[in-house]
């Protein structure tokens, strides 16, 4: 009897030394500038000793505890998150699927069978299991196992696109989340500067309604025209037209938020902060090159460029022809009382080797296609990085112009507010017309909410800065 013990061993050996065929994933190059051209002009050391990204709970920086209970509720409760997040479960079970591929498949199957036919005499000795009348029994137990040899890798390099995909879905996932609470933290300071502008607007209609009471008593005196007092109560119907225009904005935002934290619009309010502080926080941007680590967006098109990778590999395997090792052991027997002794026993060991010898260029095409999306993927992966730098050189000037234009608008407001208050006084003692004091009431208006937008753009400006750095992305969390 010839002895296989050695079979299995030396295939396994064989089957891992072998070589995956297709080429070996090498991350594409991209041009990476050596320092931002937008950093601010004092920061000359930011970019080489801030080399951190920002905290994970990056939201922190603006000092709200109610836009920090906010943001976490997005990763708990936003359903859009919670879709990101399934998406990655099932990109991962594939790794699991394809894995398994490498490892011998088993079974156990059991058969029972009948056979009737017309018996010859002197041809058929009826016994256990059989009868006169020509019908016999067959019963029939086995165990088989098969294995297909990954000779040339295309298993390995299936794992590898599985494994790939679902790094760039968790990267994926992680970038969900980051614009989510980005969304999130801009709606909720557009909302709290809502606040702040109706605080203004709601002052300015109280000191429009007393410039309308001034004017109608000096009507009543005889000592101004009935057209003060129409133009003072036009001014004063256009602050309230504002106001309520705030209102509604602000309405529309808590409902954006509530969406955003997986809350009804109609079971959720937020109420207005008379104290609220706006904070403009100063972001560590670093240097260019960490940039692809911090970013999961880059990091998900760099993976999926892995996965296209991998796909020529698997094509290129159908040139090879495909190996594949079976075994059984079983009993079969004529009863099932005898089914199970040793003079019942099978057991067989095989194996198989299949080549397409001719397809019409089918392998050929495919191996091209697999190359072109490596491609084009590759050229996904280049133009974000360069959008990415794009985004940070954006919110960078854009941190340095709003910063300076603050301080213009801080002093145009407060001349506006001396102006209307000069030419109010000047009314009262009858040097000007009311014409004047329109003027000057409405750019103090304008003025102070202009300030104010100014202000609100800071703001959105460093929580856009921070998104486009990665948020609180961990730079280990890029797959490498």
């Amino acid at each position: 009897m010839i002895r296989h013990t050695w079979v299995w061993p030396t295939l396994i050996a064989s089957a891992l030394s072998a070589c995956a065929v297709g080429p070996n994933y090498r991350r594409p190059d991209v041009a990476t500038p050596a320092a931002y051209k937008e950093a601010p002009a004092n920061a000359t050391n930011n970019a080489a000793s801030n080399t951190t990204s920002p905290p994970q709970e990056w939201w922190t920086v603006f000092n709200d505890p109610l836009l920090n209970d906010l943001e976490q509720q997005v990763e708990v409760s936003n359903q859009d998150l919670a879709a990101a997040e399934a998406a990655y479960r099932e990109a991962a079970t594939v790794i699991r699927e394809q894995r398994s591929a490498l490892f011998p498949s088993a079974g156990v199957s059991g058969d029972a069978s009948r056979t009737r036919g017309a018996s010859r005499s002197g041809s058929f000795t009826p016994s256990d299991g059989a009868v006169s009348n020509g019908t016999s029994n067959t019963y029939q137990v086995a165990a088989s196992a098969s294995w297909e040899i990954d000779l040339w890798g295309r298993i390995r390099r299936s794992v590898e696109n599985a494994r790939a995909l679902a790094d760039a879905s968790a990267a994926d996932l992680a970038s969900a989340k980051l614009s989510l609470q980005g969304q999130l933290a801009i709606a909720y300071l557009q909302l709290r500067e809502a606040d702040a502008e109706q605080r203004l607007v709601d002052q300015t209609v109280v000191a429009f309604q007393r410039s309308l009471d001034i004017a109608q008593n000096r009507y009543k005196a005889g000592v101004a025209a009935k057209t003060d007092v129409l133009q003072a109560r036009t001014q004063l119907a256009n602050a309230q037209d504002q106001a309520v225009s705030l209102q509604l904005q602000r309405a529309q935002l808590e409902h954006a938020i509530a969406s955003l934290v997986g809350k009804p619009a109609g079971d959720f309010t937020l109420t207005a902060k008379e104290d609220w502080q706006q904070v403009v926080p100063e972001i560590p941007f670093g240097v260019p090159s960490t940039l692809l680590q911090r970013r999961p967006d880059i990091a998900a098109a760099e993976r999926r460029v892995a996965a296209a990778n991998a796909t020529i590999g698997i094509e290129e395997a159908a040139y090879f022809p495909s190996l594949t090792l079976t075994a059984a052991r079983g009993f079969l027997a004529a009863s099932t009382g005898n089914l199970f002794d040793s003079a019942s026993a099978t057991r067989s060991i095989g194996g198989s080797i299949a080549e397409t010898l001719f397809d019409a260029g089918a392998r050929r095409a495919r191996v091209a296609g697999a190359r072109a999306a490596y491609d084009q993927t590759v050229a996904q992966y280049r133009q974000s990085v360069l959008t990415a730098f794009q985004d940070v050189e954006d919110n960078l000037a854009s941190s340095n112009y709003l910063s300076r234009q603050y301080e213009f608008r801080r002093v145009a407001s407060e001349a506006a507010d001396e102006t209307e208050q000069l030419t109010l006084n000047q009314y009262k003692a009858g040097t000007v017309s009311y014409t004047d004091v329109v003027v000057a009431q409405t750019a103090a208006l304008d003025a102070r909410r202009s300030l104010a937008a100014v202000a609100l753009n800071r703001q959105t400006t460093a929580v856009s800065l921070i998104t486009t750095l990665g948020g609180g992305w961990p730079a280990e969390s890029a797959t490498q």
